[in-house]
């Protein structure tokens, strides 16, 4: 059936007096706002969740923090032993001198009628793995050579070495700048934004370096709000007094630091939409926890400051996200990296986050009308698969069912379906009843 047929035939059906669908659409919310008699007392879901807080405290560190700190080598990260590569922060002094020598062994190159040539480490598709035993992407150890005198690769030889220059005179300054503030430094020779981002990882390879190290960052994008003070730059911040919008989340997460709460879990939610209905019903009073999104694709500086919030509270995390194959990508970018900055992977990822919803099976078991479903595309069902084809995803038999559920109905659902049954039933229904039941994998 067309999108067009399909869609006239709801609007039928809405219309009609006689028609099963306002039926079973009143039939849906009633057993909806049944579910609020099934909620135990607030004392008692926080009973829970103390618990979960606390066991989440005594837990061990993350294998992925272990492994990296084995794998870096005290004088060179760049030189681990390891078959992966390891970055880690360094200091401005420390990653000036990194470029001081790298130059200084092309200008001897050039002398000595060589000419020069970058090795650079391969960030190729194939070259970036998933772990099992670290649970996230890595980037092997494997390098190409970037000639100047290659006809394939003299401009990227161009652009590496400008980019250098910049980064340098960057941190020679004391100051920090945003990706955009790079790129229009040389549009000429840059071309697009997105090949001196891709060359700024090259460099933060290179070097050893995580790409905060090199003194430049993304725009503000992620907002955090709830149980949760912390100083940026010396200025505290009180996150329960920062309204709807919440707090925009420092791009430069160096600057954060007196981070102190009183939370019991961390929520992480996918959208906007979702992050300011929690907001404004103070969410975070009612069960104490700390909410943050990167209103979509997580950005550096979201994951940056969610690893740093899990290892330095010690919180569980639980997250929120719609029910479709993107909603479970973005959630596997946080807990195993991107292929983009796997060379990053271990300061990047926080591995051990829950899934609390919205999960393929809540459409029915909440009985989401059908009218708030929307039928997955080819695309869609065709990244489910790839996504049951991926190695992190075989690791969790939770996420393998739900993926399977999503697959065979063929139906996905965004957390805002839920308003369907009233525009709170997120905070003062679900997500209570989700805690209650530990309803989470």
């Amino acid at each position: 059936m067309s999108e067009r047929k399909r869609r006239a035939g709801a609007d039928a059906a809405a219309g009609g007096s006689t028609s099963k669908k306002p039926r079973g659409a009143s039939a849906a919310a009633s057993y909806a706002q049944s579910l609020r008699s099934k909620l135990r007392p607030d004392a008692s879901i926080l009973a829970s969740l103390r618990a979960l807080a606390s066991a989440a405290s005594k837990s061990k560190p993350a294998a992925a923090s272990s492994a990296g700190a084995k794998a870096l080598s005290e004088d060179d990260p760049a030189s681990a032993s390891s078959n992966y590569i390891v970055v880690a922060d360094q200091d401005t002094t420390s990653v000036t001198s990194r470029i001081n020598r790298l130059v200084l062994s092309v200008a001897r190159s050039i002398l000595a009628g060589r000419g020069f040539s970058f090795a650079v480490p391969s960030r190729a598709s194939s070259n970036q793995v998933y772990l099992p035993d670290l649970d996230r992407i890595v980037l092997l150890r494997r390098e190409s050579a970037r000639p100047f005198a290659n006809v394939a690769t003299a401009r990227k030889a161009t652009v590496t070495a400008r980019v250098l220059s910049l980064v340098h005179a960057v941190l020679r300054r004391g100051i920090h700048v945003t990706k955009r503030d790079l790129f229009y430094t040389d549009v000429k020779l840059f071309g697009d934004q997105s090949q001196s981002d891709a060359i700024l990882d090259d460099v933060s390879c290179m070097l050893g370096c995580t790409r905060s190290s090199l003194h430049v960052v993304a725009s503000e994008k992620g907002v955090v709000v709830g149980r949760l003070t912390f100083a940026d730059d010396g200025d505290v911040i009180d996150c329960t007094r920062m309204g709807v919008g919440g707090k925009a989340i420092p791009p430069n997460i160096d600057r954060v630091s007196g981070i102190e709460s009183d939370a019991l879990f961390i929520l992480l939610v996918e959208k906007d939409a979702a992050f300011m209905r929690l907001a404004e019903d103070r969410f975070y009073n009612r069960f104490p926890c700390i909410i943050l999104t990167a209103k979509g694709q997580p950005d550096v500086a979201t994951r940056l400051f969610l690893r740093r919030l899990k290892v330095e509270l010690k919180l569980p995390v639980l997250a929120l996200v719609d029910s479709d194959p993107y909603g479970l990508k973005i959630l596997s970018v946080y807990m195993c990296g991107s292929k983009n900055m796997s060379y990053d992977s271990a300061n990047l990822t926080t591995p051990d986050i829950k899934w609390l919803g919205v999960r393929p099976s809540d459409l029915d078991k909440y009985r989401v009308p059908e009218q708030c479903r929307l039928p997955m595309t080819d695309h869609d069902i065709k990244v489910g698969k790839e996504m049951l084809e991926e190695d992190f995803v075989k690791q969790n038999e939770g996420w393998v069912k739900e993926l399977e559920t999503m697959l065979r109905t063929k139906q996905k659902a965004e957390i805002q379906a839920l308003s369907s049954f009233g525009f709170q039933y997120l905070t003062e229904v679900y997500l209570p009843l989700k805690l209650q039941q530990e309803d989470w994998i």
